[in-house]
């Protein structure tokens, strides 16, 4: 639990930024068959090809008939950042609420958030039915709604957007960047880092703290 004392939240992107140089999508496209043809959509998607929607469907449809319990255990090979729960630790022990803003199914954003102590996530939903996925996407989710969503999350944490921070790598963080007080490009693409407040290259997520920090003097919060 979380007082109403915080002096702000951040949120990290997963795919990219949590997960260094593929996604978490492509990663478990390899248990399931179709590795190489969602890393292509993925770089259309990157590129502005393909919108987030037709990317998530094609994805989708690579899981039918897969177990759900399944998917943890896959998972626990995920390739991650150095760091990850020291700068949660860090952030929980400076008053910055944690937070999980990312595009990757949200048995990704579960798992993350159980193993590192994050306070939430969001993101998009396999359908399922009987404990196995069908093939079809429950719940799109955009780079829009991802801004969205953590907006309403800082909201509920009664803090205004310029008391928030955002770290991520990619197309997907672009709106949330614009949205919140600092955003810090993470072994980002060209765009983001253009976007973003400062970026930072490194192996080790504990890089992007001495900028976090500057989110830690006392904000206004909403009434």
């Amino acid at each position: 639990m979380f007082s109403s004392d915080q002096a702000g939240a951040v949120f990290f992107d997963v795919d990219g930024t949590l997960v260094p140089g593929t996604s978490s999508s492509v990663f478990l496209a390899g248990f399931l068959g179709h590795r190489d043809e969602l890393a292509k959509a993925e770089d259309a998607y990157a590129s502005g090809a393909l919108d987030n929607r037709q990317v998530s469907e094609l994805d989708a449809a690579g899981w039918a008939g897969v177990h759900e319990d399944r998917v943890s255990g896959w998972l626990d090979g995920l390739p991650l950042v150095a760091g990850i729960a020291e700068t949660v630790t860090w952030c929980r022990q400076n008053g910055l609420v944690p937070v999980l803003a990312t595009l990757a199914w949200s048995p990704v954003g579960s798992y993350l958030t159980d193993r590192f102590g994050f306070h939430g996530f969001g993101g998009p939903r396999l359908e399922t039915a009987g404990g196995r996925f069908t093939g079809r996407v429950a719940r799109h989710f955009d780079e829009y709604d991802k801004r969205d969503l953590a907006l309403a999350q800082a909201r509920e944490l009664k803090l205004v957007p310029r008391s928030c921070g955002a770290v991520g790598d990619s197309r997907s963080d672009l709106p949330l960047f614009a949205s919140v007080g600092l955003s810090v490009a993470f072994n980002a693409s060209p765009g983001a880092r253009e976007a973003a407040t400062v970026a930072v290259d490194d192996n080790d997520l504990r890089s992007v703290l001495p900028f976090l920090s500057r989110l830690v003097m006392p904000r206004p919060r909403r009434p």
